[in-house]
């Protein structure tokens, strides 16, 4: 997985000096887009089933290589609320991506990929304080490290030549460590300024 994803970054990085030399960057987008979804999957070394809808925030800037190309990178922190006494599930992730897109009308759909990597925390409590400031017993505290594959599509509103309102959908697919993080569908939406 780590030579696909050295091999992913060096093409990302060669088309993009490629473009550069030829003048075919047109322009640049970026914004911040917060997000939910569903999640669900099994903490195995605990056999506990997290499920839930995630929040989050996060950001993506992009270079436009010709008219329907991009390439750029994101990042994103969601946390997945548990048991509800403040136990959670949360990761942060980012990566390079990739894009493909077109324009009709004031409507602008894209797909593409991200490739990247990152954290997951997690902290269960089990049991109850006895009173304030003294330690939990059946607590889990664990912190893991992944690689991410983030296939998504999504669609821009243009509200004006300078800024568009984006949707997006993608499903976060991580590998490594041992017990890897929930996954399931995540929407995104957000503000893009666009030069």
């Amino acid at each position: 997985m780590k030579k696909i994803l050295i091999l992913a970054v060096g093409l990302l990085l060669a088309l993009s000096a490629s473009a550069q030399e030829r003048k075919t960057v047109r322009g640049f987008d970026g914004g911040m887009m917060v997000h939910s979804g569903f999640l669900k999957g099994t903490l195995a070394p605990i056999a506990y089933e997290a499920q839930g809808a995630p929040k989050g925030i996060g950001g993506v800037i992009r270079l436009h290589l010709g008219d329907h190309f991009r390439v750029g990178s994101e990042g994103y922190v969601s946390t997945l609320a548990q048991r509800g006494n403040g136990s959670y599930l949360q990761y942060g992730w980012g990566g390079l991506l990739a894009d493909a897109y077109f324009v009709t009308g004031r409507f602008q759909p894209y797909a593409g990929l991200t490739l990247g990597g990152g954290s997951m925390k997690t902290l269960l409590m089990f049991e109850e304080p006895a009173s304030a400031w003294l330690p939990v017993d059946g607590t889990v505290y664990h912190r893991q490290g992944f690689l991410a594959v983030d296939p998504f599509i999504g669609c821009d509103f243009i509200v004006s030549g300078p800024m568009h309102l984006t949707l997006k959908a993608d499903w976060l697919c991580a590998f490594g460590g041992g017990s890897l993080l929930p996954s399931g569908p995540r929407i995104y939406f957000g503000f893009l300024f666009y030069h």
